[in-house]
């Protein structure tokens, strides 16, 4: 995706400091950690790559390691996935998310007091959706009623990526229901140890506690802590999300393409079917295109020519692929896999277990907006069909 001979240097830099610093066990021991192990890796995993700045070339010029190109960026992920370095699992949404909200929509009192904060190592984590307000998010109905200087904000919100372990939280909430449903709503900053806040942790079936519910009672939030003006919290949002639909696609794109050979190291040891390896030159070529449309996503973004529904397309085939690649390593694992194989903490969607990546890999089919959600706007805006009649209308 990236020119090779130009970034040269910048990958000979990154490469010498991940020989220095990278611990090459670290699968070994992420293999059965607890939570409370796993967390404590990742901050202090965090703690010794942000001074490198190889994970903050997306911020502004202004931060260090910022400023950065597309093509440097996507060098420093290629080489973080071919030196199989964690990912940062407990900062995704603050370095990505947060910091990118922060620095287009925030206040200079906010970009001050939590841009630094991130750096050392503040959590955050997303309170948008609702048990009743998934896909479409622009039903929630979690409210905020101004009192002063303050909001006081009621309600639930679900699916929160780390959440029981975030200091801040960008929330979703209604402050109207006047005109459309997106009208009233506004995006404010939550500290989590604010009274009337309860956080409780969803254990999934592999044990982790990756996402929680969070519960709003009578919560009060500083004005200071809205982001925008009332009710333009929708358009705030946008931003938020095209942040899992950009460059984090960038280096989830380069993860997958770096356990390329895993994947075909697998296939070798344990399978002698020729369609199972027909099947991976035909999941590479699709690798290949895709992150050729995600290299074409991010230069009309950095150029400002960003289509409506391009990254759409982009999330929408990243699912479709990774579904495709992880069930090829689930494919010839075979059975004995399903069994034996241990999978690490902090590896993203390359575990180590083909299983577990495979059942992972149906949560980027709602993440960030389900394929139907996607297949509709790419429909609408990219092909320009006619909207999908509201059910009420329909015979």
């Amino acid at each position: 995706m990236s020119d090779q001979a130009s970034s040269e240097p910048l990958r000979r830099e990154v490469r010498a400091w991940l020989e220095a610093n990278l611990d090459g066990d670290w699968r070994a021991r992420m293999v059965g950690a607890s939570g409370e192990a796993f967390v404590a890796f990742q901050r202090a995993w965090f703690a010794k790559i942000v001074p490198s700045g190889f994970v903050t070339g997306h911020w502004s010029a202004d931060w260090p390691g910022g400023g950065r190109s597309l093509g440097e960026q996507v060098a420093i992920f290629e080489e973080l996935a071919r030196a199989d370095a964690p990912r940062l699992g407990l900062h995704f949404l603050s370095l990505y998310h947060a910091a990118m909200t922060l620095q287009e929509w925030g206040t200079e009192y906010q970009k001050a007091k939590h841009l630094p904060e991130i750096l050392n190592g503040a959590v955050w984590c997303q309170g948008f959706s609702e048990p009743g307000a998934g896909s479409d998010l622009a039903a929630l109905s979690a409210t905020a009623v101004r009192d002063g200087d303050a909001y006081i904000v009621n309600g639930q919100k679900i699916w929160s990526t780390m959440g029981a372990h975030a200091d801040w939280c960008m929330l979703l909430v209604r402050t109207s229901r006047d005109g459309p449903k997106q009208a009233g709503i506004t995006y404010l900053l939550l500290d989590m140890t604010s009274p009337g806040v309860e956080v409780r942790p969803i254990r999934q079936i592999s044990g982790d506690e990756e996402f929680a519910e969070i519960f709003l009672d009578n919560v009060s939030i500083p004005i200071v802590n809205r982001v925008g003006d009332e009710g333009q919290g929708w358009a705030v949002a946008q931003t938020t999300l095209s942040a899992e639909r950009g460059l984090t696609l960038v280096e989830f794109v380069e993860r997958m393409s770096g356990s390329a050979g895993r994947l075909l190291g697998t296939a070798v040891a344990e399978s002698k079917d020729s369609a199972l390896f027909q099947r991976f030159a035909e999941t590479m070529i699709r690798l290949r295109a895709l992150r050729a449309l995600v290299a074409r996503l991010m230069e009309r973004r950095m150029a400002g020519n960003e289509r409506d529904g391009d990254a759409s397309v982009a999330k929408q085939f990243y699912a479709a692929v990774l579904r495709d690649f992880t069930e090829l390593g689930l494919r010839a694992r075979g059975l004995e896999g399903q069994v034996s194989d241990p999978f690490a903490r902090g590896a993203g969607q390359e575990t180590g277990n083909w299983m577990f990546d495979f059942l992972n890999s149906y949560m980027w089919t709602i993440a960030g907006g389900t394929n139907e959600i996607q297949r509709n706007i790419i429909a609408e805006r990219v092909l320009r069909l006619p909207r999908e009649l509201a059910a009420s209308t329909r015979a």
